[in-house]
């Protein structure tokens, strides 16, 4: 049964950090691209990060420079290090294993305000 969970989000105010973690199991971790994702309350899901199995990172415009997407394959967990969060960072933060499968998260609610 492949389960991934996140962790790691809260309430953090503008200019905070946070580090958020899903952890995998029931997949061969290493085989997979790993992605985050998030989606506030009434807009669509929007892909944030993504790291290959052999760690080339990609990052939406919105969040490159301020998110850092990383994975540890011995510890089947992928990593979204957020600096510099905004207000409209706000949503919740779901990983995804693989492109075109339906291994998705519960996500973790990350909430930016002062």
């Amino acid at each position: 049964q492949v389960q991934l969970v996140e962790s790691g989000g809260g309430l953090v105010q503008p200019g905070g950090s946070l580090r958020l973690s899903c952890s995998a199991s029931g997949i061969s971790f290493t085989q997979y691209t790993m992605t985050w994702h998030r989606q506030a309350p009434g807009k669509q899901r929007e892909l944030v990060a993504s790291i290959t199995s052999s760690g080339s990172a990609n990052y939406a415009d919105s969040v490159k420079g301020r998110f850092t997407i990383s994975r540890d394959n011995a510890k089947n967990t992928v990593y979204l290090q957020m600096n510099s969060l905004k207000p409209e960072d706000t949503a919740v933060y779901i990983c995804r294993a693989g492109w075109y499968t339906t291994y998705w998260g519960q996500g973790t609610q990350v909430t930016v305000s002062s």
